[in-house]
């Protein structure tokens, strides 16, 4: 029975992945264009000859040049035609369902940042949404991703919330997955490019010093229904990963190796290694596996080192001639689950029957990974945790002048939850009078509401007067600060000024004044002028010290004042915490009552049961045996067979 279900479940298996199997575009090689960063007509790149599509390269060796023919080669100027051209199928591709890996490098980094930005990014994003958003495709589902990738190897997940382990899977059906990776649903390009934005400036002040020498890789998801009238319709699902890698292509760089040279140098046909980071195994993916991939290589020949130069149009020359399967996924996410369920069921029950216990437990692990990918694949709980996700982002980026308003909301809404408690206790005690001596159930049931009104307002009221008050005593603490340290400034400013006056005249008396220059009384009439202006000097340091142990005082008041708010606050606190532990730990000890009473109740009805039943086969030994004796009696030859029976 179990091999003939077996063989049911695997025909309907293989009627169904013919639905849900990719479709292969066959075999194409990467596309690769590059952009000359400067014009070949200067002076300095006499070594550089462009002719259509083909770069001819001159080393200072005074060697035979040497030809490289890409798909495209512009320059700065003209990189706006790329998306035109080079990267035209691009956006047909998306729109059929094919996976698209867009690899942008070179250097100097800046201008690898600037391209991808403010040209290429912008227009890509603008055709894919124009083609995802059409009216053919009018129920879908776009989502973005963005991860940073260190000199080191390690990703991080720029948009995730509990920072999970990062896994590459490849998928029967969907292709190659980051599991645990975080997507935030987008409806717009400006929205995507908002986010990539903010995923950059975070990427810069995560990686401080070492930011220009991160890659990264921005994958944008796009999914649409291709019969939105039925419930269950199969699903088109298209991706653009669009890699940013950092480097140089020669090995003697100072900034580093780009990852493209470690992943071209290691066999591509082979499987991952298991030291292989997730950013090489993402490019040998994009590179060999089933996108349709494209390169475009930002080369600086101006001011370049002879051996930069040829290695970049070496390393560009090889990835062009790399070949990848491009393959389009169409999908029913119900159809895929259910078949999954199915085959796990089916190892589940060969693994119970014991026949190839290893294999079967290896290949059960891994479908249930498939079914748990195809579960976080559904549009509702994504776009939930793409809300927690905005919400997490908006509140990183509130300012200071955000947070104000947000306080300013806030104690709005503590004063409007006072207000509510005000009226439902004064709708309660009107009710009380009005209606009366009732059951007493019923007054007993309205006095505890009562209670319960006052006791949330009493303590609303003092949650409100806490926050102002420990707002109004930051302000006022400031405010008086300030206006101490300004006070204190402009006495300066007038004791220096009077003093400098007084300087001034004595200066002005004694040149008014001619007696001998060297004789006693010029010498007595300059020291007494002197003791003048020192004692003045004096006066004014003791006024300024006054001033300062007032204000000091003041200072050491008013912080003594908020340190008594805030010892006040944390006892609020620290008491409401150990009542909700207190209530915590008496829900849970009359819950282990309960259930210990419940145990001992089951223990007694079983001894009784057990008591019972003894009792009853008691009797029926009992039974047995007198109906023994009187066959006995009577010499019934049953009797021996019983006997030996039992």
């Amino acid at each position: 029975m179990v091999r003939k279900w077996l063989c049911k479940s695997h025909t309907f298996r293989m009627a169904t992945a013919v639905m849900n199997t990719p479709m292969c575009g066959g075999v194409e090689t990467v596309r690769v264009g590059v952009v000359l960063t400067t014009s070949p007509e200067y002076k300095d790149c006499v070594a550089l000859a462009v002719e259509g599509c083909e770069i001819n390269h001159k080393s200072a060796a005074n060697e035979e040049p040497k030809s490289f023919t890409f798909d495209q080669v512009v320059t700065a100027d003209c990189v706006e035609s790329l998306h035109s051209e080079l990267l035209q199928p691009l956006t047909e591709s998306i729109s059929n369902g094919y996976n698209v890996a867009l690899l942008m490098c070179g250097t100097p980094t800046e201008m690898v940042g600037a391209v991808t930005d403010k040209s290429i990014l912008r227009q890509v994003l603008t055709s894919l949404f124009s083609c995802t958003t059409s009216e053919e495709k009018a129920e879908s589902f776009t989502s973005v991703s963005f991860l940073q990738f260190y000199p080191d190897g390690n990703a991080v997940d720029l948009l995730s919330l509990n920072k999970e382990t990062l896994q590459l899977v490849i998928h029967p059906v969907l292709g190659s997955v980051v599991e645990g990776l975080s997507e935030v649903c987008v409806c717009s390009a400006e929205e995507a490019c908002d986010v990539f934005k903010a995923c950059r400036e975070s990427m810069k002040t995560n990686g401080g010093s070492i930011s220009s020498r991160c890659s990264f890789l921005f994958s944008v998801t796009a999914e649409w229904k291709l019969h939105p009238e039925q419930a269950e319709s199969d699903v088109c699902r298209s991706k653009l990963q669009l890699f940013g890698l950092t480097g140089g292509a020669s090995r003697t760089d100072l900034r580093g190796v780009i990852p493209l040279l470690k992943v071209l140098d290691q066999t591509l046909n082979s499987p991952p290694v298991v030291g292989d980071s997730l950013l090489h195994e993402l490019l040998k993916d994009a590179l060999t596996g089933t996108n349709r991939t494209f390169l475009i290589y930002c080369i600086n020949p101006q001011g370049f080192l002879d051996d930069e130069t040829q290695s970049a149009l070496h390393l560009a020359q090889k990835v062009r001639g790399l070949v990848t399967k491009p393959t389009s996924v169409c999908w029913n996410p119900r159809t895929v689950e259910q078949e999954l369920r199915e085959r796990i069921m089916e190892l589940q029950n060969v693994v119970l029957l014991g026949e190839s216990e290893v294999q079967s437990i290896y290949k059960l692990a891994q479908l249930t990974q498939n079914l748990k990918i195809v579960k976080h694949q559904s549009w509702e709980k994504r776009r939930e945790e793409s809300e927690r996700i905005k919400a997490k982002l908006k509140k990183s980026s509130i300012s200071s002048h955000q947070l104000s308003v947000d306080c300013l909301m806030k104690e709005k809404g503590s004063t409007e939850t006072a207000k509510y408690l005000q009226e439902k206790l004064r709708q309660e005690m009107e009710e009380h009078i009005r209606e009366g001596k009732g059951s007493a159930e019923k007054v007993q049931e309205r006095v505890t509401r009562i209670q319960q009104l006052k006791e949330a307002l009493r303590e609303e009221t003092l949650k409100d007067g806490n926050v102002s008050a420990k707002s109004q005593f930051c302000q006022q603490s400031q405010l008086e600060y300030n206006e101490a340290q300004e006070r204190r400034r402009q006495l300066k400013e007038d004791h220096t000024r009077l003093i400098q006056e007084e300087v001034a005249k004595m200066e002005r008396d004694l040149a008014q004044e001619q007696p001998p220059t060297e004789s006693p009384q010029r010498e007595l009439l300059v020291l007494s002028r002197e003791r003048q202006v020192l004692v003045m000097q004096i006066e004014a340091l003791r006024a300024e010290a006054q001033q300062a142990e007032g204000d000091l005082q003041d200072q050491h008041h008013r912080h003594q004042t908020e340190l008594h708010c805030l010892r006040e606050e944390s006892l609020q606190v620290f008491r409401a915490f150990r009542q909700v532990s207190e209530e915590q730990r008496k829900i849970s000890e009359g819950r282990y009552r309960s259930v210990l009473l419940e145990a001992v109740q089951d223990a007694i009805y079983l001894s009784a049961q057990n008591q019972q039943l003894q009792a009853e086969n008691k009797e029926l030994r009992k039974a047995l045996g007198e109906i023994k004796d009187a066959l006995a009696v009577r010499g019934d030859p049953v009797t021996d067979l019983i006997n030996q029976h039992q």
